[in-house]
């Protein structure tokens, strides 16, 4: 895959995790902390094993992420970069504190996550802001496409589940790159046939559900109540009450020996999912441990399910129809 005149394997790092803690009052955002060590070990072996794209957001962690991610890049100039803005929040206190859409805050906003990643360019940067009428977006990516010419960035995109956000802005310069959700329990033919009409790359966020189709989860174990996962929210339903949600595992277990075709571990089938819908999906998934990024890394030699596989899965799986576009 080519992205921003580089060849990059069809597979980046989700640096959601590597942020740790962080809340809406008391509600958890985030996921339990990461020591340093273990974060910058996780992201130098994403680097051995062939990732280049690593995919994080200034409000991750509020600013924990950027900050553990710049440090593990240091000297790694083969890495690319995608971070996001538009959720302002508090370091200190790991609070996120409001939607920041005035377009003269793309600016400090860059430059605070350039001081946290110890870079000197952002490869790209997104508006993380899902559901963000254009009419209150299109400034802020005329800010954007300001910090690109004065090379700051070098492109730029959207992080929406909804096509008509991506298409509305796509003519732009330097507009490249889309990041929605999709795996195998979700599929969006919409936002899909969009990135494919406008010549962009989709970053696949959720590419394994929030962990479920790793098959780490059943109905049995629960996640840590300062883990995102512990809250029930209307956009993600991977877990319920803090476990998998039953719906998702009967998939899962309908498809599990299809996925694991040719020696894959689950995780790395339904990776491969992904990237036999499309040679455009660059799947984002986030990782915990070191065991987890090698554990995704390997769908990069597996690469795209065949064909038979896909459809034989199409068959057994059962998804909800796509409907219309919303926050996901």
């Amino acid at each position: 895959m080519n992205l921003l005149g580089t060849d990059v394997a069809p597979l980046g790092l989700g640096c959601w995790p590597l942020g740790g803690r962080f809340f809406a009052g008391d509600q958890p955002l985030g996921f339990p902390d990461i020591d340093t060590e273990s974060a910058v070990n996780m992201v130098h072996a994403a680097l051995d094993a062939g990732i280049r794209v690593f995919d994080t957001a200034g409000v991750y962690g509020a600013g924990r992420a950027e900050r553990l991610l710049g440090t593990a890049l240091k000297g790694r100039g083969e890495a690319l970069v995608v971070s996001k803005l538009g959720m302002g929040f508090d370091e200190a206190s790991r609070q996120v504190l409001d939607d920041r859409t005035d377009a003269a805050e793309v600016a400090p906003a860059i430059d605070a996550s350039l001081r946290r990643l110890q870079r000197e360019t952002i490869d790209i940067v997104l508006l993380h802001l899902n559901a963000l009428p254009l009419e209150t977006a299109a400034p802020i990516f005329e800010a954007m496409e300001s910090a690109r010419q004065a090379g700051k960035i070098r492109a730029y995109g959207w992080s929406t589940d909804f096509p008509d956000r991506a298409a509305a802005l796509a003519s732009m310069p330097g507009f490249v790159a889309v990041e929605h959700a999709m795996n195998l329990f979700i599929d969006v033919p919409s936002i899909q046939s969009a990135v494919a009409a406008h010549d962009l790359v989709a970053l696949i966020r959720s590419p394994l559900a929030m962990g479920v189709l790793t098959g780490k989860y059943d109905e049995t174990k629960t996640v840590p109540s300062d883990d995102v996962r512990s809250v029930n929210t209307a956009t993600r339903d991977y877990f319920r009450d803090g476990k998998a949600a039953p719906h998702h595992l009967a998939n899962l277990r309908a498809v599990q020996d299809l996925l694991r075709t040719g020696g894959r571990s689950l995780a790395q089938g339904a990776l491969g999912w992904l990237m036999a819908k499309s040679g455009r999906n660059l799947p984002v998934p986030g990782a915990s441990t070191l065991d987890q990024v090698v554990d995704n890394a390997g769908a990069i030699a597996q690469g795209p399910l065949p064909a038979d596989v896909m459809r034989e899965i199409d068959a057994l799986i059962r998804r909800a129809p796509e409907g219309a576009p919303r926050a996901r």
